[in-house]
């Protein structure tokens, strides 16, 4: 007992004096290792509490809806597979188990490869048809996601050619299906003894000739799944066989329409691979070519009787460019023809007889007989040369069949002249249409061919008659298709003009565009005008005429016409009269985009413009593009901006580039690109001086702020940058992202510069790091491009960067933003910028819009976008009140509508409302391009073995940040008090 007694006390002892040696250590705590639960373990249990077919297919359903990780794919199929063979009877539940298979081998990062077998011989003891045709989905999916395994390709291939002779037509379908998406010509197919013939073994036909055995199937669905099948091997890259094309005729005249659809464009893929292949004519001894015989079938196929196979003939003969004009023009004739020899029809022969004034005297033997007798079922129309096709397309009952005949009028009349011209008169009568939709394709088909084309004065009329339609686009897509047309006399200047004005005086709301149709009319047509200047300006040789007034319209829209036509004939300015100088310089000031700068008599061009650039004026793309290049290699000359005179040299190349800019439209996004740049560069350069960073944070207080204002400036046009300007390559993202992760290491600096602690840094630090490295993960390609740059020294010290402490990484980026070189820009193609001008409401308006306090007033917006991608999702219209709120409107779908490449125009209506005032107040209304970061940057996919989310609707990406598109428009309001 003493000896225990004594023990306990040494040990008290002790443990004091470890305690008192160490009184801050802690026990270690124990270490926990948590681990996720096996999917397969659950899915295994589930399965085994079910006690019947309908739970276990519940248990399964919402399985289904449960995301997997890749490294439980396998065991979850296993699982499955176990299920199926072992345990379950249920076709319901044998087939759910079969379509999980097929979606669980779409998921990322899983190789399917090793479920190939089990799969198989699943497929080969099932007895189940619909069970049947799941399990080859899966086989095909599984095929898809192995496209480089040629054993497996094969082994499925022959799978599917076993199961050919099924009775069941979605067996059937699913083995053609998967002939189509993974056969191949290398090697031939071999049957086993379970073929439907041949011996055991032997080698068959290739997959081309497995499956145009199948064009004669029994039933309908099985036939589509054929041609569909032979559509994918084209798809492919396969060179589909000529030997076909009989076959692909023949159904052609199938009873269902799925069969014809499908043929249909059959028979299109095989007349563009070999068009000039010669076929003979079934009813007589001549060949022609095989583009031509097929534009025949394809024609008649315009009058089938379904509306969906008559919409899919007339696309596609739009795009058989290579048939022989003969065939081309005869589907703009109507007439009825045997053997290619026109017959005269019983009216025509009617109204011979009644010009001639003779009737039957019974003097003659049979004078009254018919002169000819046709038998109508030896005579196939369309058969003896494509006749009247875009006729009856034109007539067709559907307006969609119209409409696609129109498209297919127009790509045809794009290639050939002499079918403009004839098909001229066919689609000026498709201004006629009822339905609003085929009106405005036609007027935009007849856009399209405008340059190959001359309207007469009877066509003109026709197309002319439309501007008196109630509907806007319809009208402004008119005045589009006036810009770009030629007409062939003077009196169709002077009818187009009259008619123009109607339209002004009945539309107020068109002058815009009814202006700018004037111009391109004048300039395409100045020796027509000529003649008609002293009727258009009312001058007299002898007498004075009254001054029209500048306030109208209408006149204003007559100038435009005749200054335009004055700069290609300078002998008009002699008709001119004192009023008309006075006037031209008033609308060369106020409307500059319209009115050209024209060399009057007794008048000089002033111009205020620097030695290097007014040549530029008058002076070609070409040379401008010089310009651009001379401007950005002698600052590329610069090794560094801190030299002597290099920012200088920098101030002056901005400001030439920003002139380059207003002088040259056609170079104006690229020059704006450039100089926006080299401007982020100049901020980043002055932040970086010396003089800011030596002195102590204290004493250069205003300095710091100098740099802050800076750094948030650099921000905003690198997102200009990126988002403002179209057109912009992978490198020159970069570069601008570049850049931005120099400001925003500035800004780190800066932070820690300005505030104490470490603790706000270190969450800007990891963001940071973050930063850095997806840009190295996005611009993977384009980093030997940036050679002695910010970026590529911080990817060298990367490991330096993510193991050190925050004021250590903040001196590192000071010294390498001051240590990296200037990163050269490279010079853009073809850059275009986003822009937008509010054409209504004017801002011109001294009258305020009148409302109740509490109510709402709708504010009519027009505006012109250009070059903008996206404009349904990114043009918001933002509203700022003169108490400094501001409301941001989100457009309708519905309120964006593309009159030409490029252009959108937005006409849509925001509702204002506000508490009362004492007196009207000005608020402004300008145009927003919404941008986020998402936007450029590769989403994650969707996974694809969840199928409950699939059909729901997606989040939209949250807005970053906005950007000025137009300039504020200021609107006069004033809410009033409610009466009571």
């Amino acid at each position: 007992m003493m000896a225990a007694h004594l023990k306990k006390r040494v040990y008290e002892e002790f443990s004091k004096t470890v305690v008192q040696q160490h009184p801050l250590e802690e026990v270690p705590a124990k270490k926990l290792r948590l681990t996720k639960p096996s999917k397969s373990a659950a899915l295994h249990l589930d399965l085994c509490k079910a006690t019947n077919s309908t739970d276990a297919l519940q248990y399964l359903l919402h399985f289904a809806r449960k995301p997997v990780e890749v490294e439980s794919v396998e065991g979850v199929i296993r699982i499955l597979l176990e299920h199926y063979y072992k345990k379950e009877t249920d076709t319901s539940v044998r087939l759910k188990i079969a379509s999980l298979l097929g979606l669980l081998s779409k998921t990322q990062g899983f190789t399917p490869d090793c479920i190939v077998d089990d799969a198989i011989s699943t497929l080969n003891n099932e007895k189940s048809h619909q069970v049947l045709a799941q399990l080859l989905d899966t086989l095909l999916v599984i095929g898809t996601q192995l496209p480089d395994s040629v054993a497996i390709t094969q082994r499925l291939i022959e799978v599917a050619c076993k199961h050919l002779s099924d009775t069941y037509f979605g067996v059937r379908n699913k083995c053609l299906q998967l002939l189509g998406c993974l056969g191949t010509v290398d090697k031939p197919l071999t049957k086993d003894s379970d073929a439907t013939t041949g011996p055991p073994g032997a080698p068959i036909r290739d997959v081309q000739s497995v499956i145009s055995d199948y064009f004669a199937d029994q039933d309908p669905r099985v036939r589509t799944a054929a041609i569909k099948a032979m559509l994918q091997l084209h798809d492919r890259g396969m060179k589909i066989q000529q030997t076909i094309y009989n076959q692909a005729c023949k159904l052609l005249n199938d009873d269902y329409e799925q069969v014809r659809s499908a043929a249909v464009q059959m028979v299109w893929v095989l007349s563009q691979l070999y068009p000039e292949s010669i076929v003979p004519i079934p009813s007589s001894n001549e060949e022609i070519r095989l583009v031509d015989d097929s534009f025949g079938k394809v024609s008649h196929m315009v009058s089938d009787g379904s509306w969906v196979v008559r919409v899919q003939a007339a696309k596609l003969l739009g795009s058989m460019l290579q048939v022989s004009p003969h065939f081309l023009e005869q589907t703009l004739d109507k007439k009825l023809m045997s053997d290619l020899r026109r017959k005269r029809t019983a009216h025509e022969r009617a109204k011979e007889l009644y010009a001639s004034g003779e009737f039957s005297s019974g003097r003659r033997w049979a004078d009254d007989a018919p002169k000819e007798r046709v038998d109508t079922s030896g005579v196939n129309l369309i058969d003896s040369g494509a006749c009247g096709a875009f006729v009856h397309g034109l007539e067709d009952e559907m307006y969609e069949v119209r409409i696609a005949a129109v498209e297919a009028l127009c790509s045809l009349a794009q290639s050939s002249v002499s079918f403009a011209t004839k098909c001229l008169d066919f689609l000026v009568d498709m201004f006629n249409d009822e339905i609003e939709e085929v009106r405005l394709q036609s007027i935009h088909a007849l856009r399209q061919i405008s340059t190959n084309i001359t309207l007469r004065e009877d066509q003109l009329d026709v197309v002319l008659a439309v501007l008196e339609d109630s509907s806007r686009d319809i009208r402004e897509a008119l005045h589009e298709l006036l810009c770009y047309t030629n007409v062939s006399t003077k009196e169709c200047i002077q009818l187009a003009l009259l008619e123009l004005l109607k339209n002004l005086t009945k539309y107020p709301s068109d002058r815009n565009s009814v202006w700018k149709c004037l111009r391109f009319l004048g300039v395409r047509h100045p020796t027509l005008v000529l003649p008609l200047v002293p009727e258009l300006l009312s001058t007299h040789p002898y007498f004075d005429t009254p001054e029209p007034d500048m306030d109208d319209p209408a006149y204003i829209a007559v100038l435009v016409l005749v200054f335009n036509s004055a700069k290609a004939c300078p002998t008009m300015s002699a008709l001119f009269s004192d009023h008309t100088f006075r006037h031209y310089a008033y609308l060369r000031d106020s409307l500059s985009h319209l009115v050209p700068q024209l060399r009057l008599p007794g008048k000089k061009l002033i111009s205020g413009l620097g030695s290097d650039v007014c040549g530029l004026v008058s002076g070609s793309v070409e040379s401008a593009r010089l310009f651009l290049q001379d401007s950005l290699a002698r600052v590329g000359m610069l090794q560094s901006l801190e030299a002597p005179g290099a920012q200088d040299l920098l101030d002056f190349t901005i400001r030439d580039l920003q002139r380059l800019g207003e002088l040259q439209t056609e170079l104006a996004g690229s020059a704006d690109f450039c100089a926006t740049y080299l401007r982020c560069q100049l901020l980043l350069t002055k932040a970086l001086q010396e003089k800011l960073w030596s002195m102590a944070v204290p004493l250069c207080l205003k300095q710091n702020a100098m740099a802050s204002a800076a750094v948030k400036q650099i921000l905003e046009e690198t997102y200009k940058l990126e988002f403002l300007y179209s057109g912009l390559e992978t490198r020159q993202v970069a570069t601008i992202h570049h850049v931005r992760l120099q400001a925003k290491a500035l800004q780190l600096v800066l932070t820690a510069r300005t505030k104490r602690g470490v603790d706000p840094l270190i969450s800007v630090c990891e963001k940071f790091i973050q930063e850095v490295e997806s840009f190295q993960r996005l611009f993977m390609s384009e980093l030997s491009h940036f050679q002695d740059s910010f970026v590529e020294k911080l990817l060298e010290l990367m490991p330096r960067l993510v193991a050190c402490k925050p004021l250590d990484l903040v001196k590192i980026l000071h010294t390498t933003l001051r240590q990296s070189g200037f990163l050269h820009l490279k010079i853009p193609e073809q850059i275009h910028r986003a822009s937008a001008i509010i054409i209504e409401p004017t801002g011109e308006s001294d009258n305020p819009l009148r409302f109740t306090t509490g109510l709402v007033v709708a504010l009519d917006i027009d505006a012109t976008l250009e070059h903008v991608q996206d404009p349904q999702n990114s043009v918001k219209v933002e509203v700022l009140y003169p108490d400094g709120q501001a409301h941001i409107i989100h457009p309708k779908p519905g309120d964006f509508r593309h009159p030409g490449p490029g252009r959108v125009r937005l006409i849509t209506q925001v509702y204002l409302s506000h508490s009362a005032w004492t007196e009207p107040c000005q608020l402004q209304v300008r145009l927003l391009l919404a941008y986020s970061s998402s936007t450029s940057k590769q989403s994650s996919p969707k996974p694809a073995w969840n199928e409950s989310t699939e059909g729901l609707p997606q989040a939209e990406s949250s807005i970053e940040g906005t950007i000025p598109l137009s300039k504020p428009v200021k609107v006069f309001i004033m809410p009033k008090l409610a009466r009571r």
